[in-house]
């Protein structure tokens, strides 16, 4: 397996997109990269820039949406940890073999055009892992 190239982002999950970017655009002065609505994952997104990471401040959009039942269970706070590969498809291959259980068995669209797959958290041990491949 080809080794991640880098952390991507890290997703923090949240009740409200307006009231936690206040810490991160206002208080710690990151820049707003961007904001995007993932209606398939009932989630809507903001990003802000740290170096070569990103932020990304997730709001659910649906009570029965993953995010929101993040929130019930566990509150507000580090919901993944994403990490950028070259050849993602290679690398959901390599970690089954390795057998890590796996959320997405194949990529799927994500934000900022990349395609993503989340690892299980029973395999990661306990944190919910994401990589992704951005657009060629």
């Amino acid at each position: 397996m080809q080794q991640p190239s880098q952390i991507d982002h890290l997703g923090i999950a949240v009740h409200s997109i307006e009231e936690a970017s206040r810490l991160y655009r206002d208080v710690l002065g990151l820049e707003v990269v961007g904001t995007e609505a993932i209606p398939d994952q009932k989630v809507r997104v903001v990003w802000f820039r740290l170096g070569e990471i990103q932020i990304e401040l997730l709001e659910p959009t649906s009570d029965d949406s993953p995010i929101a039942r993040f929130l019930e269970k566990r509150g507000p706070g580090l919901h993944h940890i994403a990490y950028r590969v070259d050849d993602l498809p290679a690398t959901l291959a390599a970690l089954e073999v390795a057998g890590v259980r796996l959320i997405d068995k194949s990529p799927r669209d994500g934000a900022h055009g990349m395609k993503i797959a989340f690892a299980h958290p029973a395999g990661t041990s306990g944190v919910l892992t994401e990589f992704c491949q951005p657009p060629r």
